[in-house]
């Protein structure tokens, strides 16, 4: 457990990041009065989201490989905290659409549905928390591990250190 400190500790900050994040959509209206924004300026969460993780491989790369770590172990790095984050996500959406914005759901059905995006049938069936969460998990994984990648390739050593 010693060994992914790092990771666990940067997948608690990406959560709290994110709960920040959705404070701040809720304070600009994007959860009210704004909803019809929501979609769009959400995705903007994901420059924060690719900083965070290059804080944390290159935390990883310095303070665990002594700033000497391959494309393999930083790629390990970002899968391991997309994991945790995989698993702290129920838990964040719970906090998110409970507590910090309820009637999200309710609210963004009576959008999608008056705008004629989705029947009403389409749209319970897509916002409501239990959804939430799956995608939540699946996409944490998804785009955790593809962002992983990509930041791999430019954290890694460029001389060969020997692997851990």
């Amino acid at each position: 457990m010693k060994k992914f400190a790092i990771e666990i500790r940067w997948a608690i900050q990406f959560s709290i990041v994110s709960i920040v994040w959705m404070i701040l959509e809720k304070s600009l209206g994007w959860h009210d009065a704004q909803i019809g924004k929501q979609p769009f300026y959400t995705n903007l969460f994901g420059v924060a989201a690719v900083v965070l993780y290059i804080l944390a491989i290159r935390d990883k790369k310095k303070n665990f490989y002594h700033n000497a770590i391959t494309w393999k172990q930083a790629f390990l790095s970002g899968t391991i905290m997309t994991v945790a984050i995989a698993i702290l996500s129920p838990a964040m959406n719970t906090i998110i659409y409970s507590w910090i914005t309820p009637g999200f759901f309710d609210r963004m059905i009576d959008y999608r549905v008056a705008h004629q995006y989705q029947t009403l049938e389409k749209a319970q069936v897509y916002f409501n928390l239990r959804n939430y969460i799956l995608l939540g998990i699946f996409d944490t994984l998804s785009r955790g591990i593809l962002t992983s990648a990509v930041i791999a390739l430019f954290v890694q050593t460029k001389n060969k250190p020997n692997e851990k």
